[in-house]
């Protein structure tokens, strides 16, 4: 996606998925998983063996041009990773919604948070021992449901819609 100028029209997707970010995966993972996994960017749910839901964090901004809220941050941004026969995986990272005009935002992943989820949930799913990862509680706004797109799907974690909570 170019970065500049937004143009009115111009409308964000409600999911994602960044299969650059796969080498970055790959190498937390390749001395541990044999063969290493590789990313279905043409998997869904059905296909999978396992899917797994948590967050990642992330920037946003804005997509609508008036809108008086450029672009806000979350630790809470919904992602669900599934896992598939021969050893491939993909990642779908929700959108949210703008709290001022209710517009889906444009994501800037953390990279780090992306790459630590999943390369965790990979290693688990291959039977790896893994200790819980410890994850320190920041405090901030309470998760919104009505502006996370995971929520509104039926994935996020902390979804009053899924019964998650």
């Amino acid at each position: 996606m170019a970065r500049g100028k937004k143009k009115a029209s111009e409308s964000a997707p409600h999911a994602i998925m960044i299969p650059s970010l796969h080498g970055d995966v790959s190498n937390d993972v390749n001395d541990i998983l044999n063969p290493c996994p590789w990313f279905n960017e043409s998997g869904g749910d059905a296909d999978a063996d396992e899917t797994y839901s948590t967050n990642v964090m992330g920037s946003f901004r804005c997509a609508t041009t008036k809108c008086e809220q450029t672009g806000w941050g979350s630790r809470k941004v919904s992602i669900v990773i599934r896992r598939y026969p021969g050893g491939g995986y993909n990642a779908v990272i929700f959108s949210q919604r703008c709290k001022a005009c209710r517009k889906l935002g444009f994501l800037t992943v953390d990279k780090t948070s992306y790459v630590e989820r999943v390369a965790y949930r990979l290693k688990k799913w291959a039977g790896i021992p893994m200790p819980k990862p410890e994850h320190s509680e920041h405090r901030g706004p309470e998760h919104e449901s009505d502006l996370c797109e995971g929520c509104q799907r039926g994935y996020c974690k902390r979804s009053a819609i899924s019964g998650w909570v």
